[in-house]
């Protein structure tokens, strides 16, 4: 789901993002059960996903499933 953001989310940079304060980097923010993702490029638009849907997305990749 495609969607504008509410600011009142906690957003916390992906730790391979090379840690600096550069604008190229993957967010992440929790609540409302749901996990939400954006590039911080783009904040105010952001794909939302539950946990599981999430988490079987990164075992596929870690997997190596096309």
């Amino acid at each position: 789901m495609r969607h504008t953001m509410d600011h009142a989310l906690r957003w916390q940079k992906s730790t391979f993002s090379g840690g600096g304060e550069g604008d190229t980097c993957v967010e992440l923010a929790a609540g409302g059960g749901v996990i939400h993702l954006r590039e911080s490029d783009t904040p105010a638009t952001a794909l939302t996903t539950t946990p599981a849907a999430l988490a079987r997305l990164l075992e596929g990749i870690r997997d190596g499933a096309p």
